[in-house]
């Protein structure tokens, strides 16, 4: 018998299940891969917004990691909401060296715009952590608060494009070694709740998989699309998607163009 994958989370918890952990685990079940969980941060929050946050203590986070590497066989990992800057320098310090794909969503606003990342863990973010990344996936407001005006181009980036104008909504996968245009329709809908940590995970699991990195973002931007219109419709704001749709057949694939 083939062993599933498995992937690994670092995460906060939405209550309201739409995002984080709880989003991250239903995208990795329906790409069949068996997911594992470290948790960083308690939200309580639902799709109106984030009513607190309790951080939990940098030895517990790295005590999860450290427990599930030990006895899983990880093939990829992603970071989501990681709360302050002692949780973001020990997830860097318990990865550093495991030679493990890491995606890195750079957690800093939630959809209602209630912030989950301290202004003081930015730094360490982006000197300890992003090094080790093999894909960085900021929105543009994440890119500017990171990089400033000018995007690093060491880093291998997707820069998602959801907070632009207009009736396409494109995203850009740069590398050192390549680029891809992804676009789709804008969908005019609410229920767009948890679309970064979705897509995010997403990549983490077709990596886990085996998938080449573009064609892991492809099929990746193809399912949150796919997410997107197959929506529950749950909650008064910002609702979650419809995580298990890909069980269904409802998967497509995004127009694709190259070069940039």
């Amino acid at each position: 018998m083939t062993p599933l994958p498995v992937a690994l989370t670092i995460a906060g918890s939405d209550s309201g299940g739409g995002a984080g952990i709880q989003a991250d685990l239903k995208t990795f079940e329906a790409h069949g891969v068996y997911g594992t969980s470290a948790l960083t941060l308690i939200t309580a929050q639902n799709t109106l917004g984030v009513q607190a946050v309790q951080a939990l203590s940098p030895e517990l986070v790295t005590a999860q990691i450290e427990s599930v590497l030990a006895d899983f066989p990880v093939a990829a990992v992603k970071t989501g909401a990681l709360g302050n800057a002692e949780v973001v320098r020990a997830v860097a310090g318990a990865l550093r060296g495991r030679q493990l794909p890491l995606v890195v969503d750079p957690v800093l606003l939630a959809k209602s715009g209630d912030t989950l990342l301290d202004v003081q863990a930015v730094q360490v973010l982006v000197e300890e952590l992003l090094p080790l990344a093999t894909l960085v996936t900021p929105n543009l407001p994440e890119a500017t608060v990171l990089f400033g005006p000018e995007l690093p181009t060491h880093l291998p980036l997707l820069l998602k494009g959801g907070h632009s104008e207009g009736e396409t909504v494109i995203d850009e996968l740069r590398t050192p070694q390549a680029q891809l245009r992804l676009e789709a329709p804008r969908q005019h809908t609410p229920h767009t709740h948890g679309t970064g940590c979705t897509l995010s995970a997403a990549i983490t699991a077709n990596l886990a998989r085996g998938l080449p990195l573009l064609v892991a973002v492809s099929e990746a931007h193809a399912y949150v699309q796919a997410a997107i219109r197959a929506a529950p419709g749950l909650g008064s704001g910002h609702g979650p998607l419809g995580h298990a749709h890909a069980c269904k057949g409802e998967l497509r694939r995004p127009e694709v163009r190259l070069p940039l």
